[in-house]
């Protein structure tokens, strides 16, 4: 055999073990940044400070006469949520933006009803210092757009018309309700396994009273007023996705969102109806 036959010989043994390495080398960093992205996810603490952080300084915050649309958020972790969806996504740049937090464990509900007995006895104490759409009330009156968002709870999506009803809203004001999510349980030791092409097509099962609670909301809120996300990001009530499209977790306890995830679905949110006209 001569040196150019052994030369070729040589080159196509040779060429598939490059591409394979070329291959690698160019995957390698990026598989390396999705699952070091995990393993940041998986730091509750860190990721919780993350969901409270910018909520928190903008609690109470009066609102000043600037010539800005002014906007009072209001609920729990899930508001904070929201909070953060809309900073990432850019959205409500034209609003000023207050906050204001209602436990979970104490719900929203305005009007008469004692509802002392639908609260576990446990969280009374922290329910009688914590804020209340009562409370609320003066700044509610000010503010242009207003929002509830929670992790609501059946006794108070039931008495939501309600409490709607007893916030007085101006025909002038505008009023939107985010209804609940659910991303199911996670397993974050299983993805870090997985390849990204699974970790892209994953759907997780999610809660099932998510779905009871959501379907109550939309039959008794207004048109236009209930937002649905868990059909608008999910396209399905019962199972979810975990991964973006660039596969960062979206959640990384299964109900509060990364801040990819926060970006994600506020781009879904605000590019759907009925929060894109706003």
């Amino acid at each position: 055999m001569n040196h150019l036959s052994t030369q070729s010989l040589c080159t196509k043994l040779l060429r598939p073990l490059l591409i394979g390495a070329v291959l690698l080398a160019t995957s390698a960093p990026a598989q390396a940044d999705v699952r070091a992205d995990m393993l940041r996810a998986a730091d509750n603490k860190a990721s919780g400070e993350y969901v409270r952080a910018r909520f928190l300084k903008q609690m109470k915050k009066p609102f000043v006469a600037n010539g800005q649309k002014k906007a009072l958020l209001i609920g729990d972790s899930h508001a904070q949520d929201f909070y953060n969806a809309i900073l990432e996504s850019g959205a409500l740049a034209n609003y000023q933006l207050s906050t204001r937090y209602i436990p979970t464990v104490c719900q929203m509900y305005l009007g008469t009803e004692n509802i002392d007995h639908l609260r576990e006895a446990r969280h009374h104490s922290i329910c009688a210092s914590a804020d209340t759409l009562a409370q609320a009330q003066a700044q509610i009156a000010q503010a242009d757009l207003v929002i509830l968002a929670a992790n609501w709870r059946d006794w108070s999506a039931q008495r939501l018309p309600e409490s709607i009803q007893n916030l007085k809203l101006s025909a002038q004001q505008r009023l939107v309700v985010i209804g609940r999510k659910s991303y199911g349980k996670l397993n974050i030791r299983r993805y870090l396994r997985m390849p990204e092409s699974k970790l892209r097509e994953l759907r997780n099962e999610v809660d099932a009273k998510q779905t009871q609670i959501n379907q109550l909301m939309r039959a008794n809120l207004p048109a236009g007023v209930f937002v649905d996300q868990q059909q608008l990001v999910c396209g399905e009530p019962n199972t979810c996705p975990l991964f973006t499209d660039e596969v960062r977790l979206i959640t990384f306890d299964g109900g509060h969102f990364t801040q990819p995830g926060a970006r994600y679905v506020g781009r879904i949110l605000f590019n759907s109806a009925p929060l894109k006209d706003l």
